[in-house]
């Protein structure tokens, strides 16, 4: 039986991102990301900080507001 390779592909968003919000907005945007998956106590992102903070229901709901943030302005974008 042969062994299938399955290769993913990677697409970078970095630059598009840092064309709408800057370099500046960039570089806010992800640190409020490390933020919020940090432990509070230590300042840096551990295991259990990640764990507990990436399966958040908040952490998610902000994600999906987000989400729908830049799609209806994507979408406005688009028609203009």
């Amino acid at each position: 039986m042969a062994a299938s390779k399955t290769q993913l592909e990677f697409h970078d968003h970095l630059p598009l991102i840092e064309e709408k919000l800057g370099g500046d907005g960039l570089i806010g945007e992800l640190c409020k990301g490390f933020e919020l998956l940090m432990d509070a106590n230590k300042g840096v992102i551990t295991f259990d900080s990640l764990k507990n903070n990436a399966l958040s229901p908040d952490l998610m709901d902000q994600s999906e507001f987000l989400l729908e943030e830049a799609l209806e302005q994507e979408f406005k974008n688009s028609y203009q």
